[in-house]
């Protein structure tokens, strides 16, 4: 090798050594963290989180995943079984062999500890707990549900961290144009003649009924070209609100009902169905059921959200 070839190799090795140093100050929902650029070894503490990991292609560096879905038979030890890792969303997101470190009301700090994570993503909301303790074993970026494009902020930040800033827009772009060929679809077909307006209800179990207003499907519904038929009042955590079968019943049939129900033993759809309330609205509504495990918000999920309840919509209106 020649003497120039010679130096611009080490130059070249500088320049990576230097950024692979670098340090950002990256603000969130909880506060600002310095994260270390390009980072190895990730813990999600939730599904929204895997989902910006895994749209970005960074999958393999997860090494630790928090979920509520999650049982003590889905698990040996810390140990997901390989069945669990293969369904439904988690299949989708691509894991490896990430280690299970509990749900967000009780995570295992001394498991997350062991796994000498060099990042901590998660969804916050207020009353959140943990965020100091966390903090304590490494950066830790939170990002509050509630909030406008949160997630689109959580995937541009990981995006600069991870050097994939090309990628996180590109990922943000194609849920994007999905939405507009969907709504050109419902558009032709004539549907927002018939439903200008959608609510989206979860039904869960125990016979509580709740309206998401402002995240969980609503802007993906909003996006294909429906306007919000509820305005809401006190959310909680500004995700949404219980609703009343009164109100349910007042829904004029220019509504489209979007039953969305909760995963897992939460759910409560066919028991809503069942209910005078549910039989009432049959007519004018369509059930969406998530994948198994699935996140509520993020890119992954609205371009499933988007393509399934398209089809969905056309077929009840032919």
């Amino acid at each position: 090798m020649s003497r120039d070839k010679l130096a611009l190799t080490f130059a070249a090795l500088a320049l990576a050594g230097t950024a692979a140093a670098q340090t950002l100050n990256v603000k969130h929902d909880e506060g600002t963290s310095p994260v270390k650029a390009n980072p190895q070894r990730i813990v999600v503490m939730d599904e929204e989180s895997l989902g910006w990991i895994s749209a970005l292609g960074l999958s393999d560096r997860i090494v630790g995943l928090g979920s509520a879905y999650i049982t003590p038979a889905d698990v040996t030890g810390t140990v997901i079984k390989p069945a669990v890792l293969r369904g439904g969303f988690f299949g989708r997101a691509g894991l490896k062999n990430p280690a299970y470190v509990g749900d967000w009301q009780k995570p295992s700090l001394e498991t997350i500890a062991s796994l000498k994570p060099d990042l901590i993503v998660r969804l916050t909301w207020d009353g959140n707990q943990n965020y100091d303790n966390l903090s304590k074993i490494a950066p830790v970026l939170g990002y509050r549900e509630g909030g406008a494009g949160f997630w689109q902020k959580g995937v541009r930040d990981l995006g600069r961290i991870f050097g994939k800033q090309v990628q996180a827009e590109q990922v943000i772009k194609n849920v994007a144009d999905t939405n507009r060929a969907n709504a050109r679809s419902l558009l032709a077909a004539g549907v927002f003649s018939k439903y200008p307006k959608v609510i989206v209800v979860a039904p869960f179990s125990g016979g509580n009924n709740w309206v998401y207003t402002a995240t969980r499907l609503i802007p993906d519904l909003q996006a294909l070209g429906f306007k919000n038929a509820y305005r809401p009042g006190k959310t909680v955590l500004g995700v949404g609100e219980q609703i009343s079968d009164e109100a349910l019943l007042g829904l004029d049939k220019q509504t489209l009902v979007v039953l969305f129900p909760p995963g897992g033993k939460y759910n409560g759809a066919e028991a809503f169905l069942k209910t005078p309330v549910g039989q009432r609205l049959a007519a004018q509504s369509v059930l969406y059921v998530p994948e198994d495990y699935s996140a509520y918000t993020g890119p992954l999920v609205s371009v499933r959200n988007s393509n399934d309840l398209t089809k969905l919509i056309l077929e009840k209106t032919k």
